[in-house]
């Protein structure tokens, strides 16, 4: 299949840290932009803690919500990237906020009766210097599934340092090849898919 469709992927960096302190979560997910943009898929990038997304399970969450403005973005997108730091063995609370703020997705649907992020695609990258990025990357990859994502082989990327160390992914003088590989291997599966979606989309529901 000819890589000629446009493509657009958005990732959404949910460090605790606001913006313009370093991020290990932002590092990767820029790497991560970059290795799709070899297949032909432009990026954006959004430090959600940044916005003040409200709590809550709705498309707007009302006054001051910044949600909303986030969500038209990832609407406008084929590939949605969620890049998180381990905190105690979890996700970060931004990134399970953003979970949250999606699960709205269940009840809007298009004129067809599908879930509106039907045809988009998720993945997700983890960084940290202890043990949970598989348990993260299989709850975010589970939920992404739950909301009407489409989840592509290989689809996590990830990093651990040693153990009770402070050595972080920004510190690192160059990408280990594993990551690397990995990334490289998420971007050309998440851009196929995503071109086969757009080009056979799932049928209509009901």
């Amino acid at each position: 299949m000819t890589e000629t469709a446009p493509l657009r992927a958005l990732a959404l960096v949910c460090s605790l840290k606001p913006s313009p302190a370093p991020s290990s979560s932002e590092l990767m997910a820029r790497q991560v932009l970059e290795a799709l943009e070899e297949h032909g898929v432009t990026g954006d990038l959004v430090r959600v803690v940044d916005h003040a997304v409200h709590p809550g399970v709705e498309v707007d969450m009302g006054d001051g919500d910044a949600w909303p403005g986030i969500r038209d973005r990832l609407m406008a997108a084929d590939i949605l990237l969620l890049s998180t730091p381990t905190w105690v063995g979890h996700m970060s609370s931004v990134a399970q906020r953003v979970l949250e703020r999606l699960d709205a997705e269940l009840s809007e649907r298009d004129e067809q009766g599908r879930p509106r992020v039907f045809g988009k695609v998720g993945a997700v990258a983890v960084v940290g210097n202890e043990d949970g990025a598989h348990k993260i990357s299989a709850d975010v990859m589970q939920a992404f599934s739950d909301v009407g994502f489409t989840v592509p082989a290989q689809a996590a990327t990830y990093w651990n340092g040693e153990a009770m160390q402070g050595v972080d992914y920004l510190d690192l003088d160059e990408t280990p090849e594993a990551v690397a590989s990995t990334t490289a291997t998420l971007a050309a599966n998440a851009a196929h898919l995503a071109r086969l979606l757009e080009a056979t989309p799932y049928p209509p529901v009901g």
